[in-house]
């Protein structure tokens, strides 16, 4: 998978997520097999880039390379100017977002509302892509409804506008993250299109990753969120796809240091306050399933201190590992939803 001069080194990409993709989760899911991770999108809005959130999101510091912003908005100039400024912070590869669901994005004519007017997309993608010397990349879904599905229409105009890699869910903004993604649009556009094309939405196993590689064409999947609280999903998938084997499942004693390490990061990362806070919802996805897991959930947000977080983390795990050296789930079906 290469986006312009930028070959990644697989073909496994991290969703950009709101309230999850900050850096420490990027780098986690880079070091455990993502070939690129994409920021939590950024707003265009010049007023609010000098806010604690907006300079937190674009905070790439000592990230393994390529770095991707996502920028969200609806003015094609004040998304320009956005490209601009991040790639002036650092940004190897600008993401423009046209595929959050979100009532507060759609609300704002941006996100996926802007399916709905196609020339309004071609305006951006190109006011954007002249407004950089990096590669822009386009994230969208397959329309507005099930009824407009336009994707075909929103990818001939993002490759004639210079667009050099087009990202997919594989559902509508109507649908939201409900019911199955469909891959037959996908499937449909990669076909029409030259650029690179990546399959996003209910990716969620090594075997799943391989039929919908396998069924669209695509040229990456993107992992969301089947990644929460299993950043291991990416090293899994990589040799799934390179030997036709899944490997065993991680043994409890390196989930529990994955977990702590990734829970030390957010506190550096967020402050020892917020980072405790940020840490509970990462907490709760690392133990989903496991045995006695509810209770241990329900007690860790209760918790005000980081100390407590770290012993409570240690003691779960350590009676995981009394039971059995591998992670046991009691609940197959909660762990994959």
């Amino acid at each position: 998978m290469k986006i312009g001069p930028h070959q990644l080194k697989n073909n496994l990409i991290v969703a950009p997520m709101a309230g999850v993709t900050d850096r420490p989760f990027r780098q986690l899911c880079k070091k455990l097999g993502a070939g690129m991770a994409v920021s939590e999108m950024v707003a265009s809005n010049s007023l609010l880039w000098g806010s604690e959130k907006t300079i937190r999101r674009g905070n790439h510091d000592g990230e393994v390379e390529p770095k991707v912003i996502q920028i969200a908005g609806s003015d094609p100039e004040m998304m320009a100017e956005a490209a601009r400024y991040n790639v002036d912070k650092g940004a190897h590869i600008i993401d423009i977002n046209m595929g959050c669901p979100a009532k507060k994005i759609c609300n704002v004519a941006a996100g996926s509302a802007l399916l709905k007017d196609e020339p309004l997309v071609a305006r951006i993608v190109d006011a954007v892509v002249r407004a950089v010397n990096v590669p822009v990349t386009l994230k969208i879904r397959t329309g507005w409804s099930k009824d407009n599905r336009n994707a075909l229409i929103i990818a001939r105009i993002a490759e004639e506008h210079g667009i050099q890699s087009l990202a997919m869910h594989g559902r509508t903004r109507a649908c939201m993250y409900t019911g199955d993604a469909e891959y037959d649009t996908i499937r449909a556009v990669k076909q029409s299109v030259k650029i690179p094309v990546v399959a996003n939405g209910d990716i969620t196993t090594p075997e799943k990753a391989k039929f919908v590689l396998e069924y669209t064409g695509a040229d990456a999947v993107m992992i969301g969120r089947a990644a929460q609280g299993r950043p291991w999903i990416f090293r899994e998938i990589e040799h799934y796809l390179k030997t036709g084997e899944k490997l065993a499942p991680p043994e409890v004693t390196e989930i529990r240091d994955v977990c702590l390490e990734h829970i030390h990061d957010l506190y550096e990362f967020y402050g020892i306050e917020r980072g405790s806070r940020v840490a509970r919802k990462h907490i709760a996805w690392y133990t989903k399933g496991l045995r006695n897991s509810a209770v241990f959930r329900s007690s860790m947000n209760t918790m005000e201190s980081a100390e407590e977080q770290i012993a409570a983390i240690k003691q779960f795990f350590g009676e995981q590992l009394e039971a059995s050296p591998r992670l046991e789930y009691e609940d197959e079906v909660a762990l994959a939803a």
